[in-house]
């Protein structure tokens, strides 16, 4: 029997997918079980988006889909059909930071940086919200990524500037 030309070698079903990374329309072929995070990683080599832990829990591999910060590594390719799709590569203009990852820089808020770039748009899209301007919500914000080098005091510090930088006072 022939095989079908939707399938890959394997059986498994092989799709288009057109979606804008970054603000750069992309289309390719991808298996219909091939994760976001490694589509990123593999087929278009923005390896700022890490894998950590595959299960959603560490934030390593956040990006933002369509202004919402997601896992990457949970969300199938397939899913960001048609979608907008932001990684850490697409926060800087040209050689200069934005102003968080300027903010990361003064204040130490980064050690190995396996973790930094899910932290970065984490916060993003967290800060696309509103400023934030106390402790608890800059905890509250850093809480769903795990960082095993910095203690946190930097990232707080650093979310926090950025209030101060726009004339809110950070509350303590």
């Amino acid at each position: 029997m022939p095989e079908d030309p939707a399938t890959s070698s394997g059986g498994c079903e092989v799709i288009e997918l057109s979606f804008v990374v970054n603000g750069e329309p992309v289309t390719l072929s991808s298996d219909v079980r091939v994760s976001l995070a490694e589509i990123l990683r593999r087929d278009l080599r923005l390896t700022g988006t890490h894998l950590g832990c595959e299960h959603g829990s560490c934030g390593a591999c956040t990006v933002i889909v369509d202004g919402l910060a997601v896992r990457s590594c949970l969300m199938l390719a397939a899913q960001a059909q048609g979608a907008d799709v932001e990684t850490v590569e697409g926060l800087a203009r040209g050689d200069e930071l934005d102003d968080l990852q300027a903010a990361f820089r003064e204040h130490h808020a980064l050690q190995c940086g396996f973790c930094t770039s899910g932290f970065l748009m984490s916060l993003t899209a967290r800060l696309r919200e509103g400023p934030v301007v106390s402790e608890f919500q800059a905890r509250e914000a850093l809480s769903g990524n795990i960082c095993r080098c910095t203690g946190y005091v930097g990232l707080v510090d650093a979310v926090l500037s950025l209030a101060a930088d726009s004339g809110k006072e950070p509350l303590k």
